[in-house]
């Protein structure tokens, strides 16, 4: 693998917007009795259904501890799933992973951040994080992919979203947050994105979605479906905490240009819930020094909004709530030419995150 020591933006690449052609998407298998209930067997069910309904799609690829390898082989040898050797400290490869860059020669590269564990000693999730941080370069080295490394600068794919032309969202609550970049004020964040996503335009949201744990990422909140649209996590109840968020959202959205100087149009999709996880399921996650506690009187960050767009298809999770069928036809009307899929993401979601934040899409190399 070969570290870079220029940007992707000086080498002419940028980052694809998430419905431009893959050519696999990456998965980490779950296994921290910390973090995933009944040693992880749950949320190992819930990650093959997410690999299987992608694997109708495009290819996947599975990064699986040595511990757990003959396990994953095992639960997936019926399917055409990839499955590889890296080490990991947990299964959040959207944040862990590279974020890959391209090029108009039809070349793939990746941009290896930084990771802190969402927030390293000021509130981060686990430590130590050293194996989640080598994930990104591994990847890149089993792809063949030059590697960027941004040294001093901790960012999670997660906290980001971009159109492809130029524009990203983000939220202040996490990239601002002083537990991942104190030393930089928003002009030197928003020069860092520029020169390695070849964005020319951030659009800071004030905060994502209540009681994310991640520090707002704005993946569980708002994402673009189409240059110059966005989807954005909505409720219409001035008793839900998450109402104030939305609205302050929304301003931001309404005001905004993008960076070919477009309006923003904002489609709502509904906050499922409110969920929480049962005291059973609490219970069933161990408790370790310096890991995140499941308490069953935490709201959990459910959103419909944490879907994975794939080659023909919209992979996203489902809550056996109300509004299920609700986010499948907003989906399925702003996504006409592909096949909604909903997948169960309670599991996912009892871990911290969902579809998104469990999946890292790889460009197809494009010749423009």
């Amino acid at each position: 693998m070969k570290t870079l020591n220029s940007t992707p933006r000086a080498d002419g690449f940028r980052m694809p917007a998430e419905w431009e052609p893959h050519a696999q998407t990456w998965m980490v298998w779950p296994e921290r009795p910390d973090n995933w209930r009944n040693g992880g067997k749950p949320a190992q069910a819930a990650f093959t259904a997410v690999a299987e309904a992608i694997a109708r799609f495009e290819p996947v690829t599975l990064c699986v501890s040595a511990a757990q390898y003959e396990n994953a082989c095992a639960r997936l040898a019926h399917t055409s799933i990839r499955v590889v050797e890296i080490s990991n400290d947990d299964a959040w490869v959207r944040d862990t992973g590279p974020t890959f860059v391209t090029d108009a020669r039809g070349e793939v590269r990746g941009v290896d951040w930084a990771f802190n564990a969402w927030g390293g000693l000021l509130g981060g999730l686990y430590f130590p994080w050293l194996r989640d941080d080598q994930v990104a370069g591994k990847i890149l080295g089993l792809e063949g992919c030059a590697r960027y490394r941004t040294e001093g600068f901790v960012l999670e794919g997660g906290s980001i979203h971009v159109d492809g032309e130029g524009t990203l969202i983000t939220t202040e609550e996490c990239l601002l947050n002083p537990n991942r970049n104190p030393h930089l004020g928003r002009e030197a964040i928003e020069a860092l994105l520029g020169d390695h996503l070849a964005v020319d335009k951030v659009i800071w949201l004030p905060e994502g979605l209540y009681n994310d744990e991640t520090d707002g990422h704005v993946d569980n909140f708002c994402c673009f479906v189409r240059p110059g649209e966005v989807l954005l996590a909505w409720t219409d109840d001035p008793q839900d905490p998450n109402h104030p968020r939305c609205q302050a959202a929304l301003r931001v959205l309404e005001q905004a240009r993008d960076a070919r100087g477009r309006p923003l149009k904002v489609h709502k999709m509904p906050i499922p819930g409110p969920l929480y996880a049962t005291e059973e399921e609490c219970a069933g996650v161990d408790a370790l020094s310096g890991s995140q506690a499941r308490e069953a009187t935490s709201r959990l960050a459910g959103s419909y909004v944490n879907f994975l767009i794939v080659n023909g298809g919209i992979v996203a999770p489902s809550f056996d709530d109300p509004h299920d069928e609700d986010a499948r036809a907003l989906l399925q009307r702003l996504f006409p030419d592909r096949e909604v899929v909903l997948v169960p993401g309670r599991e996912i979601l009892l871990g911290g995150g969902n579809i998104h934040c469990i999946t890292q899409q790889q460009p197809a190399a494009q010749r423009g």
